[in-house]
């Protein structure tokens, strides 16, 4: 299961192409499937040379706030409205990042290619998040349109940026919740029956779960679940 926003997103959705067999389920925020428009790379373009003659500025810093947060909390001086905590914390992180690895991020960005063909071989089944005033939005509408005969959900948060994980959590809880209830994750109720999720996965072999498996070096986690029992139908 796979979480990724924005670049973090197109890569990971890279990865669910090309290793179907190892990815159930992405979770994707403010997606970008094609290359960089004309207004995108020239964005980029500019930051790239301010950030190259100039580090990390603080014009830098608001382009880079202005682009991933929405305005509601970013604030604004001259209203007297105060930024909000995650925006003063990603401006802290900025502070603390050396400016060739910002200026290699914006260079790789620029250069993507498009990935919209690809779309239609994707297997997982996907939920996209994205708010209204991203300047992603668009992208993320054309990736959702374009996915193949996947199950996947589309959800637009409103008065939010692209960072709709940091800037408005508690509206992905219900939605996350639907998306995660067809893998039966979760103790079933007894007195009641709940359907499945339209969303739900498909089967994943059982083998391709050991860290061995998946090229990484961690402990697996042993997990329990209790077998479902069978109804019986009283005569």
């Amino acid at each position: 299961m796979c979480m990724g926003a924005m670049a973090g997103a197109y890569i990971l959705t890279q990865f669910a192409i090309k290793y179907s067999e190892r990815v159930t389920g992405l979770i994707l925020i403010s997606p970008i499937c094609r290359a960089p428009s004309w207004n995108e790379w020239f964005y980029n373009k500019f930051m790239s040379n301010l950030l190259y003659y100039h580090g990390i500025s603080d014009l830098l810093k608001e382009l880079l706030i202005h682009r991933y947060f929405s305005k509601e909390v970013c604030g604004n001086i001259n209203l007297e409205v105060p930024e909000s905590d995650i925006v003063r914390s990603c401006r802290k992180s900025l502070n603390e990042r050396d400016s060739i690895n910002v200026w290699r991020f914006l260079q790789a960005i620029s250069r993507r290619r498009d990935i919209t063909e690809n779309l239609k071989s994707l297997e997982c089944r996907t939920i996209i998040f994205v708010g209204d005033s991203s300047p992603f939005h668009n992208e993320a509408l054309h990736m959702n349109a374009n996915l193949g005969k996947t199950c996947s959900s589309f959800v637009e948060v409103h008065a939010c940026g692209s960072m709709v994980n940091e800037e408005q959590p508690h509206a992905m809880l219900i939605p996350l919740d639907s998306f995660l209830m067809g893998y039966k994750w979760y103790k079933p109720y007894r007195f009641m029956g709940i359907p499945r999720s339209p969303i739900g996965p498909r089967c994943i072999a059982p083998e391709l779960l050991y860290p061995e498996n998946m090229g990484v070096k961690l402990k697996p986690i042993k997990t329990r679940v209790s077998p479902l029992r069978p109804r019986t139908q009283k005569s």
